[in-house]
């Protein structure tokens, strides 16, 4: 069942006349899978619905944040009321204070926290923190891990990088225009290799001022911590006096009330959120220990700034987004629907020789067109490609919307139900009957 894409056809093509590849954020260009992105006009639950009319059962979710489903009506409530009251003070707000309390509720450890407009905006502000703190100019990165497009950390980055960058050399940028000056005060190490990490940390543990790590990597497809080098993690920061980051921009309040955090008893020093805390509007924030939060102006010397920070748009949405998160907590529905979906798909390829390892944690997904298992960079870099632009384009075709590259990982929300999951599975199989006849 392919679809007309002609309106989308054309926003393209006039996108890419005013806009550096017709998109405002790379991965969504589809440079990646081949083919028209589809411009998108509405959403309503699970669904989107392109300038075309088409309907698509949406497993993107503005990469993370609508796990309530699109649209959800507490949170246009919310939305609505507070434009009624003005778009942007430039000043505090009561809508602020009730959200910080809210976060601090699910993450205890958290004693203090600053609301910013991105999860990129995050991340750069919490290692500027660490750095103030601890003294010391080197941060430590995991190679496939994505915290955001600030220059110190497009090195090794994840996501869309993966597929436009180059080789892999230790602490070499991964775009253009970020010095290599800068990338020299990035240490990379390997996601999944304790040995490695202590390595490292042996040559370099006196200069570092933080390790910063998706706890559940996102950006490289989804990847699982072992055990191992969780306790690596907390081991050797400790041991060498350096702050360890959690940025939970994807998993927090996704994976568990309170997170990755909460999921697997991590004990971070500083965490970073985004996503799920704007409901859906432009929103980051990062938090810790009192005496190291207070370190930041006008508390301390460690500056950062925002005119939008705080957005009353964003706070109302965010604070209706968690209260309904609080009140009926889906993690026990998010798990079921995640279990059943990746039990499905593993019949399907099984049955159809098609090999695959697929990584879950909640309501997060990833189908790596390889054999597995995959727990690290190395491992996921090597899926085969060209059979995931054929999955993608196959399931487009019939109605499902998966991210549009091998190393996103997939989200799903509440509004996922029976009939998505029939859905889902169904375009899968009709996929799968075509795919050994298209490649290789």
């Amino acid at each position: 069942m392919s679809h007309l894409i002609r309106r989308s056809e054309e926003l393209f093509s006039q996108a890419q006349q005013v806009i550096p590849g017709g998109v405002n954020s790379p991965v969504r260009a589809f440079k990646a899978v081949g083919g028209t992105p589809r411009f998108i006009a509405r959403a309503q639950g699970a669904y989107l619905w392109d300038a075309d009319g088409n309907q698509l059962l949406d497993y993107l979710g503005s990469w993370g944040p609508m796990i309530l489903g699109h649209s959800h009506p507490a949170v246009v409530a919310a939305i609505a009321q507070a434009l009624l009251e003005g778009l942007s003070y430039g000043a505090p707000t009561e809508r602020e204070v009730r959200l910080a309390e809210q976060v601090r509720e699910a993450y205890p450890m958290a004693d203090l926290v600053r609301f910013v407009s991105s999860g990129t905006e995050a991340t750069m502000s919490a290692l500027r923190l660490a750095r103030g703190y601890t003294g010391r100019e080197l941060i430590m990165k995991f190679r496939g891990n994505y915290h955001g497009h600030a220059d110190s950390l497009l090195v090794q980055a994840g996501s869309g990088l993966l597929t436009g960058a180059g080789g892999t050399a230790r602490s070499a940028p991964s775009s253009a225009g970020v010095p290599q000056a800068f990338a020299e005060l990035t240490l990379v190490a390997d996601y999944n290799d304790p040995e490695g990490l202590e390595s490292l940390f042996q040559q370099y543990g006196a200069q570092v001022a933080a390790v910063i790590f998706e706890p559940v990597v996102g950006n490289a497809g989804v990847l699982v911590p072992t055990r191992a080098f969780l306790e690596a993690l907390h081991r050797l920061t400790r041991q060498y006096g350096a702050l360890l980051i959690a940025d939970e921009v994807m998993t927090g309040f996704r994976l568990a009330k309170g997170g990755a955090v909460e999921l697997l008893g991590l004990q971070p020093d500083l965490i970073c959120w985004g996503k799920i805390i704007g409901g859906g509007l432009p929103v980051g924030a990062y938090g810790g220990r009192a005496e190291i939060m207070q370190q930041v102006a006008p508390l301390g010397p460690v500056y950062q700034a925002g005119t939008l920070s705080g957005n009353p748009l964003a706070m109302a949405a965010g604070l209706a987004t968690l209260k309904t998160l609080f009140q009926n907590p889906p993690y026990t529905q998010l798990e079921a629907y995640g279990a059943a979906l990746e039990q499905g798909l593993q019949a399907l390829f099984a049955e159809a020789g098609v090999p695959v390892a697929i990584n879950r944690v909640g309501s997060m997904i990833t189908l790596f067109f390889r054999e597995g298992p995959v727990q690290t960079y190395a491992e996921a870099v090597v899926s085969d490609t060209e059979r995931f632009k054929v999955f993608f384009h196959g399931l487009l075709e019939r109605g499902v919307y998966w991210p549009p590259s091998q190393f996103e990982a997939a989200f799903f929300s509440v509004a996922h139900g029976e009939a998505e999951l029939s859905k889902t599975l169904e375009a899968v199989s009709d996929t799968l009957q075509t795919m050994k006849s298209r490649v290789g």
